[in-house]
């Protein structure tokens, strides 16, 4: 059988949180994928108009370590976004990857299988289909949903027809191509990121009147991201990519979110790679890691929920946590 083609990967690192998340990264793709043929780039936001602080990931030991993982630091200007938009990010930092096929993870994500098996088509480009109804979220006099996402796609110059699942009802958010934008990914860089960079800044800058009553912050990515991937021939991901968001990645978000919800394979490769000393006299430092993982309260959080049977919404699990004093961000 003829192994998928390589390709690059892409997160961002910042000073403080993202630079512990970045080191899990790092760490769990060594140990669940040793053959990766690709290069980790960490993309870093250097100081600027837009950085009142500078954003970049200090030098020391974390740093050091992150390369003796392989990961290579990728410095990018921030023209758009910056310190009022952080989100916007993973769209200017694919502007500076070299141009070749690439997948965009956001910096929270674990390793947890083969990632370089899995058969993407870099030229039907998709994204993460674990994600909630968000937006839009329809004003009662105003447009529905899809008076608002037709207004999008008329915008764009793309056929808003063929995006729609219609085994969903009209108006009912699944309905609309809408993803999680924790993971995507093309075959450019510089194509994908230009188109993403252009729609995001119209949506911000000059919307359609029909989003005059919707909220753009902090959902302009997966707004901007779906139009970007249908006009690049792509959509859902298909059967053959169950394995993000599933036995290969894992988006925890947060550390007590991971021992909430996600799998036990999931919090082995995270308790496995913590513990390399290497990575355990660094992530100590790291107030989430030192209490979940090394303090053992990730076990406790875990024993209060069933995962066989867990609520639909997040902000249900983030109420326990906090109720019983183990939310953390």
């Amino acid at each position: 059988m003829t192994r998928p083609e390589p390709f690059d990967i892409l997160a961002i690192v910042q000073g403080g949180r993202l630079g512990f998340e970045a080191l899990l990264l790092a760490a769990s793709l060594r140990d669940s994928a040793p053959g990766f043929r690709g290069t980790l780039w960490l993309a870093e936001p250097q100081p600027g108009a837009l950085w009142p602080a500078d954003p970049r990931l200090p030098q020391g030991p974390l740093r050091d370590r992150l390369a003796e993982l392989g990961a290579r630091f990728l410095p990018f200007d921030a023209r758009v976004f910056g310190a009022a938009y952080p989100q916007g990010n993973k769209i200017e930092a694919l502007a500076a990857l070299p141009d070749r096929p690439f997948l965009f993870l956001d910096t929270d994500t674990l390793i947890t299988g083969d990632i370089g098996a899995l058969p993407f088509d870099f030229d039907r480009p998709a994204a993460s289909m674990r994600r909630e109804g968000t937006w839009p979220l329809p004003d009662l006099y105003g447009p529905d949903r899809t008076g608002i996402w037709q207004a999008l796609y008329r915008r764009f110059g793309l056929d808003f027809e063929t995006s729609l699942d219609r085994n969903w009802p009209e108006d009912y958010w699944k309905r609309y191509l809408y993803f999680n934008a924790g993971w995507f990914f093309h075959r450019s860089p510089a194509r994908f990121g230009a188109r993403f960079l252009e729609i995001a800044r119209i949506i911000r800058d000059d919307p359609p009147p029909e989003l005059a009553c919707q909220e753009i912050y902090p959902w302009l990515d997966q707004i901007a991201l779906p139009l970007a991937i249908h006009g690049f021939g792509g959509g859902r991901p298909g059967p053959d990519l169950a394995g993000m968001d599933g036995g290969v990645t894992c988006h925890y978000r947060t550390l007590p979110l991971l021992y909430a919800r996600e799998s036990d394979p999931a919090v082995a490769v995270l308790e496995r790679v913590a513990r390399q000393q290497e990575n355990r006299r660094l992530l100590r430092d790291w107030p989430q890691a030192r209490r979940m993982i090394f303090q053992n309260e990730g076990r406790k959080a875990r024993a209060l929920f069933d995962r066989a049977d867990l609520p639909r919404r997040e902000q249900m699990l983030r109420n326990t946590l906090k109720r019983e004093g183990f939310w953390l961000r």
